[in-house]
């Protein structure tokens, strides 16, 4: 049997060897968008196709021909959508669960397979490591026993992808909710916490909440003359 995993993080590449050893059988890695294509989906005839942290939309040729799994870093129905880590956090909650459900048109929508606990303390980076090891042990019980997806029940809540702008901690009022904002977004590839200046930019990583205060990493730019804060 060959299964295929799509992922367009780096910290998920090493999945594919992981899931071959655990489960003995073949995984063919896709990380790039061209690749997942009709074309070479046919001729590899996957079981399954995962689909942990893919940045891209899977077209419906995909998944209505193959049986595609993607993993939602939420108790689905709720929190159907976009910038589930940062949507999570934002809203002071710490707690969630990793559902493992079928691709189909509706956003997150689809039946479940299975849903796993999944803590949100650390950086936005410990925490898709973290999920990482959780969706690989997922996989693997996927491909192992192939359990029948079930609908989703309750009431639907959907989340709205965030934009860099809202990084913005100018208007926080809380230690904690500063904390919350830069470590929610300390990941290769994320735009970090900021603040403005008429004149500099101060971008925040790696930080600490330590008796009453924040000790973090800060990179400061001088703004364009031209751009208007």
């Amino acid at each position: 049997m060959v299964y295929v995993l799509a992922t367009s993080h780096a910290w998920n590449e090493e999945l594919s060897q992981e899931v071959e050893i655990a489960t003995g059988h073949s995984v063919i890695l896709i990380n790039k968008k061209e690749d997942l294509s009709n074309y070479n989906l046919q001729k590899i005839g996957p079981r399954y196709i995962f689909f942990p942290h893919w940045s891209y939309i899977v077209p419906p040729q995909i998944y209505n021909k193959f049986e595609c799994v993607i993993f939602h870093m939420t108790d689905v129905p709720f929190g159907r959508g976009g910038s589930p880590l940062q949507n999570l956090i934002s809203r002071g909650i710490y707690e969630t669960k990793i559902t493992a459900l079928k691709c189909q048109s509706e956003i997150d929508a689809g039946p479940v397979y299975m849903k796993k606990p999944l803590s949100l303390f650390g950086t936005a980076e410990e925490i898709y490591l973290r999920a990482s090891r959780i969706v690989r042990d997922m996989i693997i019980e996927i491909i192992n026993k192939e359990p029948v997806p079930q609908e989703q029940k309750g009431v639907a809540t959907n989340f709205t992808r965030r934009k860099p702008e809202e990084g913005n901690i100018n208007n926080l009022c809380e230690l904690e909710e500063v904390f919350d904002y830069i470590r929610m977004l300390d990941a290769e590839g994320y735009p970090p916490a900021f603040l403005e200046t008429e004149k500099f930019k101060f971008e925040f990583k790696r930080a600490s909440l330590k008796f009453n205060k924040i000790i973090a990493d800060v990179i400061i730019t001088k703004k364009s003359e031209d751009i208007k804060s």
